[in-house]
């Protein structure tokens, strides 16, 4: 699960009332993050690459870190097009490398290439990464739990390590269960809003 974020500025939304899962903290972007994708359902694989990459990325870093630098990841990686990604080359490693704009992880960088060509293997297997990852799912259907307080969330899950063990066979790097299990929550294939939290259902506008 996201890791609470201590941030003491102040967000209009938050002085607005509406309940929110603890976690997302006051900074705007992350709360903007929380209300509008965080547990939303994901049925295009574009954005599954997206998330999927900006995770990997996230690994031993907070997450909004991450969110603070996405903009900067789309420009490097192509807007997310993992067949452009899959043909990134050594130049391409370099470039990323000089790139302030991203987490200049050597190790990261280049899973991220190699991540992307095993997502297209999966999608001419399965025809689609969604497809796949619904797969998992009981009758492929997204998981939606019931959670009182964030202290409840487990960080891993036998689903996330059974699907993680399973992409780690077809090549996926920086994807362990607890990666793995964030990515679920994040593409709405696991629903862990709060039973009390005002964007359990739908985002407001």
């Amino acid at each position: 699960m996201r890791q609470p974020i201590k941030d003491d500025r102040e967000c209009a939304e938050v002085k607005a009332g509406l309940k929110r899962c603890s976690w997302c903290g006051h900074d705007p972007l992350s709360v903007r993050y929380h209300d509008e994708e965080w547990g939303r359902e994901v049925t295009d694989d574009r954005t599954m690459f997206e998330f999927l990459t900006l995770e990997s990325a996230q690994a031993g870093l907070s997450w909004l870190t991450i969110l603070r630098r996405r903009e900067n990841y789309r420009q490097a990686f192509a807007q997310f097009d993992v067949k452009a990604v899959a043909a990134f080359t050594e130049e391409d490693i370099q470039r990323l490398l000089a790139d302030a704009g991203i987490i200049r992880n050597k190790a990261k960088i280049r899973a991220a290439i190699s991540n992307a060509r095993a997502f297209i293997a999966v999608q001419e297997e399965h025809g689609s990464f969604c497809s796949y990852l619904r797969s998992f799912l009981p009758e492929g259907k997204p998981i939606i739990n019931v959670w009182q307080t964030v202290e409840e969330i487990p960080a891993v899950t036998p689903l996330a390590e059974r699907i993680s063990k399973d992409l780690k066979r077809r090549g996926f790097k920086f994807f362990g269960p607890t990666i793995c299990y964030a990515h679920l929550q994040a593409v709405g294939y696991v629903n862990d809003h709060l039973v009390t939290c005002d964007f359990r259902e739908a985002p407001r506008a």
